[in-house]
This record gives structure tokens, C-alpha cells and sequence, in this order.
């Protein structure tokens, strides 16, 4: 198989749906010669920042002259993004080279997309002999594919409700799924957490003897600022180029993370790691501006806390924009309704679309929710055309997208093409 037939093959994977248990992980791995083992980890498990911390450290590490691995999910355009070294994706022949070598392995035991590509990328860090290996976990923490990793470092950036119907409906319940990444005598870093979530990681850490560190413990916060404070690095007057206050919080805990790790007190390589996050790790789709006049904003907001945070972000410049329209659309397993909630009498006018991926709400049962909310909102099934009609509009209106990175992707596929 070459590239495209290897992809193809690869992405068929997603019939098999979401399977979450470690069985089927952990005998590929052992059939591929265990590459994890030879990792030195970072593990990032969270309900959002995730992403954006993972990077964090990636580029902290980075500028600390080591080479890294990263392994993020979803991708937005090409499978490659999932899988990158000092911000270069994988290359093409490895990814066909891997689905070749054990096809048949893959079709004996109806290995999943997911645990496919977690070992890839296993495997490349692997090859590539990267010093250290920065892993997002894809959902969860406890049956998640990542998770067979001995790793120096487990972070928890966030607990919020989703993924109900996989992970349960309370917040104690998704804390103790998540906190299972947790390992014996690592060191523990969480951001800011509820008292229930908290209350059962430390538990966590006390069964396994891991050493918790928390991220409020070394944050000065006032008149809107935030600063960092610890025994090896202070963060002051940081320039970040993400936008958003939550981004201080997660560039905040990779460097605490960071430094409580490898002992890096170096403060020109933690600024500079920051600063050059997006150069470094190629992270998309956090408050990212793909167009201007018109404008078109994508955000990766993905649930309910999410989406506050970039409502209350998007409220400061609101008001730059003759109108602000939305392009909406949500995977059927987050909480869709509260969503709808946040976004009323936020947008001028919106627009409802369907994202092509098994698990995505249908675009009549989402039309359906937002009618039941009073909220009128148009169902747009050529993305495309809609696209490319807003770009011929008034120069000075903004789209935001959001509600799905999934969508994200498709929103990027098509502008790269107009």
C-alpha cells in the first residue's frame, strides 16, 4: 500500500468505533517490540487545555535543546499533525511503511484508529530517538490507549463534565477516570481544580506515592495578571502568543511541570518556550484568526467550560465587527444543550452544520435543540458555498467557528482550496 491506500486503511479503522480497555494496545505493542518502554513521558490527560499545554511543554523543552516528540488529537487537515518532532510531522513513508508491516496484525484483532495511531507514534518517537515524548491522552485516562505509559510526569489541566455516557455524570466519577493515568512515584501536576476533583486525585497520588503539585500553590493573580513563583523559574510580564487568559493558565502549568521535572531554572529558555509555542509545536485552532476582512475565527471549544472561556474572551472585541455570525456544529456525546445556553444573544445570526464523523450530532436533531432554546438558526449543508459566500460579504463582519475540532478541520480543508 502506498500513502493514500495506508490512510484509507487507517482511517476505515473508525468503523470499529471507540473501544476503551488496554487488551488490544497493549498486544500490539508487545507484538511491535514495546516502544513505549523507551520513552521518558510527559502524560496530559484534561477536559480542555490539554492540547495547549501539551504544546507548552513541548516547546519549553524544546528550546531547552532537547528533541521531542508530540502526540496530540484530533488532527485538522492532515493525519500527519497528530505526530510531530521538533515541529516536523511525520513523515509520509513511515506512516505507510507501519500500516504495511502489520496490516494483518490490525485486521486479526480489529484494532481501533486510536490505538493504531497511539502506537505509531509510540514506535516513531522510538525510531527517531527522541529525548523526551509529550502525550495528550485521546478520552478519558483509565481505558485510554495512551495510557500504558510509565511517564516521569502526569499533568491534569482541567475536570468538567463530558463524555457522560462513557466517562459518568459526576465530576468525582471523570476525576478518577482521569486521575488513573497517575503512576506509581511520579510526579503529579493539576491545574485549577473543584474541590471534588481535587479531593479524589489526591487520594490517587497518596495510593500510589506520587508527589502532587499544585498549580495554585504557585500563582499570584491580581488587577487580571498572573504570575508564577517557584523555587526554579518566576514567570513576569510573559509574552504568549495564544490568546486568552486561560492560555496563561495552561502555559503556567507546563512550566511548573517543566521545571519540577528536569530541574530547567534557566528563565530565557521557559520565556522563549512560551513565546514560540506556535513556531515550535504548529498548534492550531485556539483563538486562531484563518482570515481577516472578513474575519473568520476558529475556536477548538469543544463543551460548556470551554466555550465560556472563549465567550468571555470573544466578548472584549465584539464590538470591533459590524456583525458576528456562527457556524456551529457538536459531537452527540458532549453536552450540546448547555452550549446552546452560552451562545444565545451572543451572535447576530447562526448557523447550524453537520460534521462528517460518526460520532457528530445529525444537523436535524441539532436544529431541533436550538429551536427548543428560542434560538433561530439556519441549517447550512454546503459548507463549502457558505464559506465562500461570507468571504464575499462585508469586510468588516466576523465568523466564529466552533463547537467541534472536527469541524474546525473541515472549515480548514476548504479554505486552503478558496
Amino acid at each position: 500500500m502506498d500513502l493514500k491506500q495506508s490512510l484509507e486503511k487507517l482511517f476505515s479503522l473508525h468503523t470499529f468505533g471507540i473501544k476503551l480497555g488496554l487488551d488490544n494496545i497493549r498486544k500490539f505493542l508487545e507484538h511491535i517490540g514495546n516502544p513505549q518502554t523507551s520513552l521518558k513521558a510527559f502524560h496530559i490527560a484534561g477536559s480542555n487545555g490539554k492540547g495547549s499545554t501539551s504544546a507548552f511543554i513541548a516547546s519549553i523543552l524544546m528550546e531547552a535543546g532537547y528533541k521531542v516528540g508530540l502526540y496530540t488529537s484530533p488532527h485538522f487537515v492532515r493525519f500527519n499533525e497528530r505526530i510531530i518532532i521538533n515541529g516536523k510531522y511525520i513523515d509520509d513513508e513511515f506512516i505507510a511503511d507501519f500500516i504495511n508491516k502489520y496490516n494483518d496484525f490490525i485486521d486479526q484483532h480489529g484494532l481501533t484508529f486510536f490505538e493504531v495511531t497511539t502506537a505509531m507514534a509510540f514506535e516513531y518517537f522510538k525510531a527517531k530517538k527522541v529525548d523526551y515524548a509529550v502525550i495528550e491522552t485521546g478520552l478519558g485516562g483509565r481505558l485510554d490507549a495512551t495510557n500504558v505509559l510509565n511517564p516521569l510526569a502526569c499533568i491534569i489541566t482541567s475536570i468538567s463534565l463530558e463524555h457522560t455516557n462513557i466517562l459518568g455524570d459526576k465530576i468525582s466519577q471523570i476525576a478518577f477516570e482521569k486521575a488513573e493515568i497517575i503512576k506509581p512515584h511520579a510526579k503529579v501536576f493539576i491545574g485549577k481544580l473543584s474541590d471534588e476533583a481535587e479531593s479524589v486525585i489526591e487520594k490517587k497520588c497518596e495510593a500510589v506515592k506520587a508527589k502532587l503539585f499544585r498549580l495554585e500553590d504557585y500563582l499570584i493573580e491580581k488587577n487580571g495578571i498572573v504570575e508564577l513563583y517557584t523555587e526554579e523559574i518566576e514567570l513576569q510580564d510573559w509574552e504568549i502568543p495564544l490568546k486568552g487568559k486561560y492560555q496563561r493558565y495552561n502555559a503556567a502549568l507546563a512550566v511548573l511541570s517543566v521545571t519540577k521535572t528536569l530541574d530547567i531554572d534557566d528563565p530565557r529558555i521557559v520565556y522563549d518556550g512560551i513565546k514560540n509555542v506556535i513556531k515550535n509545536t504548529l498548534i492550531q485552532g485556539r483563538y486562531e484568526y484563518i482570515r481577516k476582512q472578513p474575519f473568520i475565527l476558529l475556536d477548538s471549544a469543544h463543551n460548556p467550560d470551554g466555550l465560556k472561556v472563549f465567550l468571555n474572551e470573544f466578548q472584549q472585541e465584539r464590538k470591533n465587527y459590524s456583525k458576528v455570525f456562527l457556524l456551529f456544529s457538536a459531537l452527540k456525546d458532549k453536552d450540546i444543550d448547555s452550549m446552546i445556553k452560552l451562545l444565545s444573544n451572543q451572535f447576530d445570526n447562526y448557523y447550524l452544520t453537520e460534521i462528517n464523523y460518526e460520532r457528530a450530532e445529525k444537523i436535524d436533531d441539532l436544529k431541533k435543540r436550538f429551536d427548543a432554546s428560542d434560538i433561530k438558526a439556519e441549517s447550512i449543508t454546503d459548507k463549502r458555498k457558505f464559506i465562500s459566500d461570507f468571504l464575499k460579504g462585508d469586510k468588516n463582519n466576523c465568523l466564529v467557528i466552533t463547537g467541534s475540532m472536527y469541524l474546525l478541520g473541515e472549515i480548514k480543508s476548504i479554505l486552503e482550496e478558496l
